[in-house]
């Protein structure tokens, strides 16, 4: 009888040598007892995910969310000082230039003011050496024309002596300064 019993237990899923008939999971005697096992096994797996794993996954993403909300308002701030650094840049550079145009401008007035100077003081001394050289081509030319009425009085006595005749000093003077007048 005790054979019996436990063939009846074991129901169609068991062979008479007390193995399995093909896959237990598919034995429908069987499947109220892994149904139970199953509920137990979901139930306490849910229970350690949702009280031990899934609390320490949020509270890693609620970190990593807090870094990156963080460093994307350091990188918004820094941006804002990268453009108002860029912005006092480009005014320093603006200013500089116009500085630098001043400059230029001063340079030029006074390169302008020395140049006229220098031109004014070049146009004197060539005036004044003018004047100087006017009065000693004007010595020259009176010193010129006396020689030149020198050489003629001298050469007209000697024309007039080598033609045979006699003149005197005045007729000669008088002759050379009339012709001499135009």
């Amino acid at each position: 009888m005790a054979t019996e019993t436990s063939a009846a237990v074991a129901g169609t899923c068991v062979g008479p040598d007390g193995s399995a008939i093909g896959m237990p999971q598919l034995c429908f005697d069987w499947w109220g007892n892994q149904i139970f096992w199953l509920v137990v096994a979901l139930v306490a797996i849910y229970f350690i995910l949702s009280r031990i794993a899934l609390p320490r996954i949020a509270a890693v993403l609620a970190e990593r969310q807090g870094t990156i909300s963080n460093d994307i308002a350091a990188a918004e701030d820094l941006k804002a000082k990268a453009e108002a650094a860029e912005a006092a840049y480009d005014k320093a550079l603006i200013d500089a230039r116009a500085e630098a145009q001043r400059i230029i401008g001063e340079a030029k007035a006074e390169m302008q003011a020395d140049l006229d100077a220098a031109i004014a003081k070049a146009d004197e001394e060539i005036a004044a050496k003018s004047a100087q050289s006017e009065k000693a081509i004007a010595e020259i030319r009176e010193g010129a024309l006396e020689s030149v009425k020198e050489v003629a009085k001298d050469t007209a006595k000697e024309i007039v002596a080598a033609m045979g005749g006699t003149a005197d000093a005045k007729t000669v003077t008088a002759a050379v300064n009339a012709r001499m007048k135009g």
